[in-house]
């Protein structure tokens, strides 16, 4: 039988593309009236991936992810893709188009998870609708992809910024940073 410990809170971070960056600023407010202060930003990223998303919010896109300060349990997920979907929908067009897309998620000793409200057979229910989606798992001083993981974060400029992050999430364990989520 196993014994049964607390969960190692985790590090939050919010992924966001959008084809106007004057945007960025409003969004990272209120992420930060919400979550916190963000201790690592990371530069633009050109996302070219896909044209999926060009219709609704226009192109070229631009992603960049921020993390927040405060450690927080994992389930704090669910909690952050609501507001996700909130947000996105205060930043609608005039014809109600999204203008901005957001993916919140966490970052782990081991992986890094992202919420989604899609289910599919490698992702887990949670709660409300939301789904972890397992994204990278680190082994052997790196992260790994998985045969799932979308092609922006297989890539190596986001991969090197979440081990900024990772660092900076092993250093706010030391010190027993958490928050209130």
């Amino acid at each position: 039988m196993s014994t049964l410990r607390p969960l190692n809170p985790v590090k939050l971070v919010a992924g966001f593309f959008l084809a106007d960056k004057k945007l960025a600023a409003p969004f990272l407010t209120a992420a930060q009236k919400r979550f916190g202060p963000v201790d690592i930003l990371s530069p633009w990223f050109v996302f070219d991936q896909t044209r999926y998303y060009e219709k609704e919010t226009g192109w070229p896109l631009f992603r960049r992810l921020a993390s927040f300060s405060q450690l927080v349990a994992p389930l704090a997920l669910v909690e952050a893709k609501l507001w996700a979907q909130e947000i996105e929908q205060q930043f609608t067009g005039p014809d109600g188009a999204r203008r901005l897309n957001v993916d919140p998620g966490y970052l782990a000793a081991e992986r890094f998870v992202l919420a989604t409200g899609k289910n599919f057979v490698h992702r887990i229910a949670l709660t409300q609708g939301v789904y972890a989606d397992l994204t990278l798992i680190y082994t052997n001083k790196g992260f790994q992809t998985l045969p799932w993981t979308y092609p922006d974060y297989a890539g190596g400029d986001i991969q090197d910024f979440l081990l900024q992050v990772r660092k900076k999430y092993f250093f706010d364990i030391k010190r027993g940073v958490s928050g209130a989520l």
